[in-house]
């Protein structure tokens, strides 16, 4: 069975978060964690914040997760659904997957139907970008309610 090996990154607005909506998406296979089928064991081999604005954390935590066995690092969903969102994550990503080589994911868990409402009528996510961006933490308005 193929495993994978994963980092998350979370944003420090919420710091001390115990990654319970992460975890669990994880187990149900939702949200960015669709991607990976029910039958691939995947494990989590890092879990900390960004560092804070600017993101200073970013630049380290990588190298630690990559050395624990980590092929892929997920920007968790928070940096997107808080408000307002991280102005760094497209950078965040591209000096990543530049810097180490290795894959970006935009989320971990599915959106909350509550921030989605509010997002939707701020028009925070409008453009194009912000779509694609989003398109894999978009599940199902039930699932969306049991991450409220």
């Amino acid at each position: 069975m193929k495993k994978t090996k994963i980092g998350i990154i979370i944003c420090h607005r919420y710091h001390s978060c115990a990654g319970g909506k992460c975890f669990r998406a994880l187990r149900e296979r939702e949200g960015a964690f669709k991607r990976y089928s029910k039958e691939e064991d995947v494990e989590i081999v890092g879990y900390t914040s960004c560092g804070g604005c600017p993101g200073g954390n970013v630049e380290y935590a990588p190298e630690e997760m990559i050395k624990n066995g980590a092929e892929v690092i997920h920007l968790a969903t928070g940096l997107v659904v808080g408000y307002p969102p991280c102005p760094r994550i497209d950078q965040f990503k591209k000096y990543i997957e530049t810097r180490y080589r290795i894959p970006v994911v935009i989320g971990t868990h599915p959106i909350p139907e509550k921030y989605q409402l509010v997002h939707d009528e701020l028009g925070t996510w409008k453009s194009e970008h912000w779509q694609e961006m989003l398109s894999s933490l978009k599940d199902p308005l039930e699932i969306r309610k049991a991450y409220d």
